[in-house]
């Protein structure tokens, strides 16, 4: 566990803007807000909460947006994640720290073996005064992904394929 005074400027940037994004939860049914800021190679932050639904299986988590919105910017190179957490209708909810549920750590995973680094987790309380820091490789040790299907290598290509499609598609638009 580290203290908020330990953290360098980048890492208290990142933090913090999880905790803020704790506040746009839309969390009715569980009364858990969390919030997640992932931060890429290149320093841009991505932050989202949690969004729950009441078939609570299409709820969607805070890791898991953030995710989103840093891959649809087109910067899938992810150094770190900050995930805050507390249950806002509890007086001392804000006290336990939180990390990742299952699926949050596979979609890290994955992450982190098409950026070929093990990104930094930071799981943090809603008050921030417990803070624990890992590598996703020790929250989900010998994760599944890309690389035990054959796929890693071939994202690139594939990805410049799709895009080079839906450029052709963007183009074609107005000669219709």
């Amino acid at each position: 566990m580290v203290y908020w005074s330990e953290l360098d400027n980048s890492d208290r940037e990142l933090v913090a803007t999880a905790q803020e994004a704790s506040s746009r939860a839309y969390a009715p049914y569980s009364h858990f807000a969390v919030g997640a800021a992932v931060r890429s190679r290149a320093g841009k932050i991505y932050a989202a909460a949690n969004l729950e639904n009441a078939s609570s299986g299409l709820s969607i988590c805070a890791e898991a947006s953030a995710l989103t919105l840093a891959n649809a910017a087109g910067d899938f190179d992810v150094e770190a994640i900050a995930v805050v957490g507390l249950a806002f209708n509890d007086p001392l909810g804000a006290r336990q720290g939180v990390t990742p549920c299952g699926s949050c750590r596979q979609l890290i995973a994955e992450a982190a073996q098409l950026a070929n680094r093990d990104i930094r987790v930071l799981c943090c309380n809603g008050e921030l005064s417990s803070i624990a820091i890992s590598t996703i490789s020790e929250l989900l040790p010998e994760a599944f992904g890309p690389h035990n299907l054959g796929v890693a290598q071939q994202w690139p290509r594939l990805r410049d394929e799709l895009q080079a499609r839906v450029k052709q598609l963007i183009e074609g638009r107005g000669k219709r």
